[in-house]
């Protein structure tokens, strides 16, 4: 069965009402975080949540992996919500962990564009936090790409939030146009 003819058995008789409003609060959200990088957006609590718990998570590895595994963590927990949608065959929440993950991306870019200007405030476990990515990147001789690693990380942003937009409207729009089975299975979802 073709990708498409999948998309269009789940889509038949599901509700595209609810989506769209919650579409249009990630585009929203999206375009808040893209204009004002400093505002997070609506995963940014749980974005950092996940990105602390990943330096606990890889601290067994070693100082790399201890210091990288935030940013590692808070990429990798999005991805795999991503995933567990593709297993239960939920096409709208992949498109949601996407956007997740776009604006997981954009506080990982603007975390790696301060490396070198350390201008953020940092929250971290004790006294004297480090900055990830200035430690990162110095560590690998590497400091002075730090806004072009950023640039190039929030393009990659930029390209999985359009991508994962692109997907809720298409759903939305196969949602719409597709007839409800008769077959009073109940409420569609």
């Amino acid at each position: 069965m073709a990708w498409s003819e999948a998309v269009d058995g789940w889509a038949r008789g599901r509700w595209w009402q609810w989506r769209v409003p919650l579409l249009c609060l990630l585009a929203w959200d999206a375009k808040r975080h893209l204009a004002d990088p400093g505002a997070g957006g609506l995963f940014s609590g749980i974005t950092f949540g996940t990105h602390e718990l990943g330096h606990l998570l890889f601290a067994p590895f070693g100082e790399v992996l201890t210091v990288a595994g935030g940013s590692i963590n808070q990429l990798l927990i999005p991805v795999l919500t991503g995933l567990l949608f593709v297993y239960y065959t939920d096409y709208f929440g992949i498109a949601v962990a996407g956007t997740w993950l776009a604006s997981s991306l954009l506080d990982l870019a603007r975390y790696i564009g301060d490396a070198r200007t350390l201008d953020l405030d940092l929250v971290g476990f004790g006294e004297n936090s480090i900055h990830d990515w200035a430690w990162l990147l110095g560590h690998f001789r590497i400091l002075q790409y730090d806004t072009r690693i950023a640039a190039f990380t929030r393009g990659v942003a930029v390209l999985v939030l359009l991508c994962s937009l692109g997907l809720g409207v298409w759903l939305c729009v196969r949602m719409w146009a597709l007839p409800r089975d008769s077959g009073g299975e109940g409420a569609p979802s």
